[in-house]
């Protein structure tokens, strides 16, 4: 085929409009917006040969990549074939691009406290361990995700970290620069420390170290444009849930309790830390509530009531209504759902305790922002 000069620039110029179409899967923005895009050249016979820079070395997107440019280019009218050529951004390109999307602070910029953040927070909580958090956290951020909010987990319980495994992710986060790109499943994007660390190896850290990991997942992962961050917390109020009000201060705690009077009790003092960080509290979550027999009866595994007890102890305290926001029930498939690594709101929706959940997530995506649940720092007085 033979082509002028003029044609075969008309075709260039279609080709980088095509590929400024396509997204890197990790940062959600064009590939041209990024300076991915290496070079472009056209031969007579329409064969397009397309330069890429990845990121890093061993890009684990990097197969996604070339699909992506190569279906796209391949729409180009005039183009017969698409060869698609990576290389590797040098030191300088990803420091450019870093600075592009972070902006140049020396010092890592928490998105999420910043004032006018959009995104809202929530710190899932409980007062002692065993009362199903983290399947809570998950459930919550998948339900969420299915209703196409832009969703990300933070796996804060560093010695306990069990969250990609609840979302079937054994992925590890890509460095590019100084800032880190978190894996993604179920469309949620997630950070943990089990990440980090070889095999089920366990993490020995003393407080400043907490502080510090905590503060890299919030900082130094690009999480994009999110309309909702969960933080899985360690139980107790200790060292995270510290850090957390000092670094985010404008997240809401979620309390996760059981049934049972003695872990509701433990869970009213988790949820109390809000009278000392003025956090607001977003209401209480009961798990385990009770197991549904086979003949329609209900079985109270672990009591009663101690949802209701933590919503109404906390209301008192704090002088505004935190909401019972759900009870989920106790089913074996929520277990085994997990273990999985596909939430149950997604692998079977139509459980109950999937449809709980669901309930739970909508109820915290459609509330409106107020004073409820937040301490007003009053106290009464007597006339």
């Amino acid at each position: 085929m033979s082509t002028t000069g003029n044609t075969t620039t008309t075709i260039s110029d279609a080709v980088h409009a095509a590929l400024a179409t396509v997204d890197d899967p990790e940062i959600h923005k064009p590939i041209t917006d990024l300076g991915m895009v290496k070079g472009v050249t056209v031969s007579p016979e329409g064969l397009a040969h397309v330069g890429i820079f990845l990121t890093v070395a061993g890009c684990p997107m990097k197969d996604t990549i070339t699909k992506r440019v190569t279906e796209a280019v391949s729409q180009v009218a005039g183009i017969t074939g698409v060869r698609v050529e990576l290389d590797v951004m040098s030191d300088v390109q990803r420091t450019e691009l870093r600075r592009g999307l972070r902006g140049d602070s020396a010092e890592p910029v928490i998105p999420f406290a910043q004032p006018g953040s959009m995104t809202r927070v929530y710190c899932v909580a409980s007062g002692k361990g065993g009362v199903g958090k983290s399947s809570i956290t998950v459930n919550l951020a998948a339900a969420m995700a299915a209703k196409g909010l832009s969703v990300g987990v933070v796996d804060a319980d560093i010695y306990g970290h069990s969250i990609p495994r609840m979302l079937g992710t054994t992925a590890r986060p890509t460095k590019v620069a100084d800032m880190i790109m978190p894996p993604q499943a179920h469309g949620v994007k997630v950070i943990s420390i089990g990440m980090f660390t070889p095999g089920n190896e366990a993490v020995v850290w003393r407080g400043p170290m907490l502080h510090r990991a905590l503060q890299q997942f919030l900082a130094d992962v690009f999480w994009g444009d999110l309309d909702v961050l969960l933080l899985d917390l360690p139980p107790g109020t200790g060292d995270i849930a510290i850090s957390t009000a000092q670094l985010i201060p404008n997240a809401e705690l979620l309390v996760v309790t059981t049934p049972q009077t003695a872990a509701a009790e433990v869970a009213e003092r988790a949820g109390s830390i809000a009278l000392q960080t003025r956090q607001r509290l977003a209401g209480v979550v009961e798990n385990m509530s009770w197991m549904e027999l086979p003949d329609g009866t209900r079985m109270e595994v672990f009591g009663s009531g101690g949802g209701k007890t933590v919503a109404d102890s906390l209301t008192t305290a704090l002088g505004a209504p935190v909401p019972l926001l759900g009870q989920i029930p106790l089913e074996t498939r929520l277990r085994e759902c997990s273990d999985e690594g596909t939430p149950i709101v997604l692998a079977d929706p139509e459980a109950a305790s999937a449809k709980a959940l669901q309930k739970v997530a909508d109820r915290l995506t459609t509330r409106a922002r107020g004073l409820a649940g937040m301490s007003l720092n009053l106290t009464p007085v007597k006339h």
